[in-house]
């Protein structure tokens, strides 16, 4: 997840942490539907009814979507 974040925003490594918001990281709702779209893809799940916005951490990111990919 953190590669993918780094890939796609260019956002260092090690700014990517648990508890940072994701609005901190410039992820708006445009970059994080454009997140969501790429992690539906990338891990083949659906993250539909998932509901994030940018003001949601990093860790909320990623347990949402291990959360849908134990699912599955």
């Amino acid at each position: 997840m953190t590669g993918l974040l780094t890939d796609m925003f260019r956002i260092p490594a090690q700014t990517v942490q648990p508890d940072v918001p994701l609005y901190q990281l410039r992820i708006d709702s445009l970059a994080l539907e454009e997140v969501r779209l790429a992690l539906e893809d990338e891990l083949n799940v659906d993250l539909e009814d998932v509901p994030l916005t940018s003001r949601d951490t990093v860790g909320r990111l990623v347990a949402a979507v291990s959360e849908k990919a134990a699912v599955r």
